[in-house]
């Protein structure tokens, strides 16, 4: 029985070798243009109709299986957001039963949604897909069934116009070109009523798609704000507790204030020296009267002259005349060092010359301090801009 196993498949493989070499044979003689191929147009357009259903329909599955992978790739997210919030929330916030509710139910429709599209779209699309192979798998066989016809033809033409008549062979070449004619017939007939049934069949396939996505879409996302706004709710009344508990903070913290004893205003502190007071200072002081109150130091002569309304005073200090704004009440010389500190205080080493100014509202004069801009400011650029406050106790009035 090996034997004649081996000498069938030994004899098919032959055959079929044979008939490779026949069918290569025959295409270069028609690409050559010294045999005449059988040409079918309704059926090449229907071939042609074939291959772009079936890279339409492979792109469609492929598009479709990256939009599920995205779906579940959201379905992963909004499950890790929504274990996070109920990680977070406090179990005595509002809600808190609610919101561990809601993350379940969204758990559960991203789980639905997905499952649905599995069921009824992708299913259906991938049998739908299932019957390309086959199909053109039979065309291709089609193809060279056509050349084997096509080659018996031409052997049988061949023979009949030898000048030596062999009828045997005729014989044989006619019942050869029968047999390959019958086999690619059928074939052919049977591609040739599959192949326009299958074209008319994608449009049920995208109907029966795009309807379901659109339908699961539609009640995912409606079932879905259902679950957003009972959440919103949630957090806008969590907001309201949160305002509510704000408001009862603060009344307790007012009433416990309007028990304890009121301080008085914080006023700026005068820094502590141990230099006696500042003389008292007046516009009518006589001359004669003017003492070196602090270490003996000779005061310079200053001559006041009392100015007409609405003109400005003039200052004189020793020989040297200048000119001062109608704002400067008078000078005054540091007699100390001071260093400030606060952005608007003076700094002033000893020596200083300091000219003294109102303040815009005398309100904010604290016990003990004056505003001035220093003289040398005042000399380099004539505006009144740089002006501070000082200690009055660590300058004397000139």
């Amino acid at each position: 029985m090996a034997e004649v196993g081996k000498g069938v498949n030994a004899g098919k493989l032959a055959s079929n070798v044979q008939k490779r070499i026949t069918r290569a044979q025959e295409k270069v003689l028609q690409k050559l243009g010294k045999a005449d191929e059988t040409k079918d147009t309704a059926f090449e357009e229907e071939v042609a109709k074939f291959n772009k259903q079936l890279a339409d329909g492979s792109k469609l599955q492929k598009d479709f299986k990256a939009y599920l992978a995205a779906v579940k790739t959201m379905h992963e997210c909004s499950k890790r957001l929504h274990d996070c919030l109920a990680e977070m929330y406090d179990p005595e916030w509002f809600g808190k039963e609610e919101v561990d509710s809601i993350a379940e139910d969204t758990d559960l429709l991203w789980q639905d949604f997905h499952q649905n599209l599995v069921d009824n779209a992708l299913i259906s699309m991938d049998t739908y897909l299932a019957q390309f192979p086959d199909i053109k798998a039979r065309i291709a066989k089609r193809e060279r069934k056509l050349v084997d016809f096509d080659s018996a033809r031409h052997h049988f033409t061949s023979i009949q116009k030898s000048k030596k008549k062999d009828e045997a062979k005729i014989a044989k070449a006619e019942e050869d070109l029968g047999r390959a004619q019958k086999v690619f017939e059928e074939i052919n007939y049977d591609l040739q009523e599959e192949l326009p049934t299958l074209w008319n069949s994608r449009v049920g396939l995208y109907v029966n798609t795009f309807q379901s996505v659109a339908g699961l879409e539609e009640k995912f996302h409606r079932d879905m704000g259902k679950l957003n706004l009972n959440l919103s709710d949630i957090m806008t009344k969590l907001d309201e507790q949160r305002l509510a508990n704000e408001e009862a903070a603060n009344h307790n913290l007012s009433e416990s204030g309007s028990d304890a004893p009121k301080s008085p205003a914080k006023s700026r502190e005068r820094p502590p020296v141990s230099q006696p007071p500042r003389p008292a200072s007046s516009q009518e002081v006589k001359q004669d009267n003017i003492i070196d109150l602090f270490e003996d130091a000779v005061v310079p002569e200053i001559n006041i002259s009392t100015q007409p309304q609405n003109e400005a005073p003039t200052v004189t200090n020793g020989s040297s005349d200048a000119e001062l704004p109608p704002s400067v009440l008078y000078k005054v010389k540091a007699i100390h060092d001071y260093g400030a500190t606060d952005s608007d205080e003076l700094d002033l080493k000893a020596g200083d010359i300091v000219l003294v100014l109102a303040f815009a509202n005398p309100d904010e004069q604290d016990d003990g301090w004056l505003m001035g801009v220093k003289e040398s400011h005042w000399l380099q650029n004539k505006n009144l801009l740089a002006k501070g406050v000082f200690p009055e106790n660590f300058t004397q009035k000139l």
